[in-house]
């Protein structure tokens, strides 16, 4: 499947209907019940964030949210949209996604050195450049302005979250002593595969 992005819609009760939706649409390839972890310089630009969401890998983003605006209107919802991919690997099992971001735009040298140190590290078996937008970002209080510059990393672990979230810290710094700084934006640990 030609996967183009990540939707991410807060978890609760109201939205059930959402995730019956989206587990019968032919454009969710794999939906996933995660919990957010939001480092503290990145909530002012996540008012009234989530601790659970729905991730859903989608091939089109417009369908999603034409079907869905009503529901994801009233809710802080964002997705990814993926420009390029770094590398991918074959997996069993996804267990933590980490978003990052650079503050600046990074020319194709760099984007070449963050491909090659990701792909050094084995657990991390995709890598994707990309622009974060909010579904609802008319109530937003702040922008983010760096949101043309992220990176998504989806990793496959075997113990607990925490490791994969040390794992992941690991291979940020393994980056930035590249000479380029990787900001991380949201993480997300996955608990149920819903589809």
């Amino acid at each position: 499947m030609n996967v183009s992005g990540y939707i991410c819609a807060p978890h609760n009760k109201n939205n059930e209907s959402i995730v019956e939706t989206w587990k019968k649409s032919d454009n969710v390839g794999s939906m996933y019940f995660v919990t957010a972890t939001f480092p503290s310089d990145s909530l002012p630009y996540f008012p009234n964030h989530a601790n659970h969401y729905v991730l859903a890998k989608y091939m089109q983003a417009s369908p999603l949210l034409s079907g869905d605006s009503n529901y994801l209107q009233d809710k802080l919802s964002f997705f990814f949209n993926f420009k390029s991919g770094l590398f991918e690997r074959y997996h069993e099992k996804l267990s933590y996604v980490s978003v990052y971001f650079t503050k600046y735009s990074c020319e194709d040298s760099e984007i070449s050195e963050i491909a090659n140190s990701l792909a050094r590290r084995d657990r991390v078996k995709t890598a994707r450049v990309g622009d974060l937008q909010f579904v609802n970002g008319e109530y937003l209080r702040f922008t983010f302005p760096y949101s043309k510059n992220i990176i998504v990393l989806e990793v496959e672990g075997d113990k607990t979250h925490q490791s994969d979230q040390r794992y992941c810290e690991k291979t940020r710094m393994d980056v930035a002593r590249k000479g380029i700084s990787l900001n991380n934006l949201v993480s997300f640990s996955v608990l149920n595969k819903l589809k």
